[in-house]
């Protein structure tokens, strides 16, 4: 991540409840740490954190009831566990869009992350990739609905986090091109148990359109930015991490995990990458990206 930038005193973003909390408490912060460099860099650090918070409180949500019920959930419970998250996943979505923690648009996102993600779940299990050991009633196949949420957790933070931190690029590649490297990689998750894995190609295509990219982003008081590509690769790294406590609270399990919970391949990380580019071009369907100004 770049360093400090240039100076901008309020995002032109600050719209939301957290953000106007935010722009209140800052700069109480700003003067008990004192002038300089460190107490600057201090507060954006912290207004980074909460913003991502904020941005995660889908994924959040739905990861902590998925590792709560796995030790607190009543294993005799009329409702089945997965149909329990199921409805909560359900309750929390509408919670977000009547409390205002989300938008229609974002919503739209969630919607079609979930139609995705599951397409992809119902077709993964079936090959064997996985299985979600419990009974549930809301099902389709070897797939409880919840599971649906879990993509859209990541839609939903995709939409939010780029709102929030007022996302803009540079060397963004022309928009045709991105779709069709989405649909390829998704095309890629199907055919690849039956004929030859493009992957390596694909990580190619990945680096070919975005290597150049960069995102500007403000949290405070200055403009930032990043290599896309790395911003990828660090998403799909926390996504890894969640994955590992949805695996250790029994929500899936991988072939490797049927004696016990071990750890999930790093190798993984490359799968979630590649999602990460169909996640991220599903976001642009709704939000197109934003050229920076100053790139124009």
């Amino acid at each position: 991540m770049q360093g400090l930038a240039t100076r901008l005193g309020r995002p032109t973003n600050a719209a939301s409840r957290t953000e106007r909390l935010l722009h209140r408490v800052l700069p109480r912060i700003y003067r008990m740490l004192g002038k300089g460099v460190l107490a600057r860099a201090s507060v954006e650090f912290l207004a980074f954190g909460v913003k991502q918070a904020y941005a995660c409180i889908y994924g959040a949500l739905l990861l902590a009831l998925i590792l709560g019920t796995r030790f607190l959930y009543p294993a005799d419970a009329d409702l089945a566990r997965y149909d329990f998250l199921f409805l909560a996943a359900l309750a929390i979505q509408a919670w977000l869009l009547l409390a205002r923690f989300e938008t229609l648009d974002e919503a739209k996102v969630i919607l079609i992350f979930h139609v995705v993600g599951t397409a992809m779940e119902v077709f993964k299990t079936s090959a064997g990739s996985w299985i979600y050991p419990e009974e549930s009633f809301f099902r389709i196949g070897g797939v409880p609905l919840f599971s649906g949420f879990m993509y859209a957790a990541v839609g939903s933070y995709l939409a939010r986090v780029s709102r929030i931190l007022d996302f803009g690029y540079s060397h963004y590649p022309p928009l045709w091109t991105s779709w069709l490297l989405a649909l390829a990689i998704y095309v890629n998750f199907f055919t690849h148990h039956y004929t030859l894995d493009i992957r390596l190609g694909l990580f190619a295509a990945l680096f070919l359109l975005y290597g150049r990219t960069w995102v500007h982003y403000s949290v405070y008081r200055y403009r930032h930015k990043m290599p896309l590509v790395l911003g990828f690769f660090l998403v799909a790294t926390f996504i890894w991490l969640a994955e590992n406590i949805g695996t250790f609270a029994r929500a899936w399990s991988y072939p490797h995990q049927a004696e016990g919970w071990r750890l999930v391949s790093l190798a993984k990380l490359n799968a979630w990458v590649l999602l990460m580019v169909i996640s991220f071009v599903l976001v642009t369907l709704v939000n197109r990206p934003k050229r920076e100004a100053r790139h124009k």
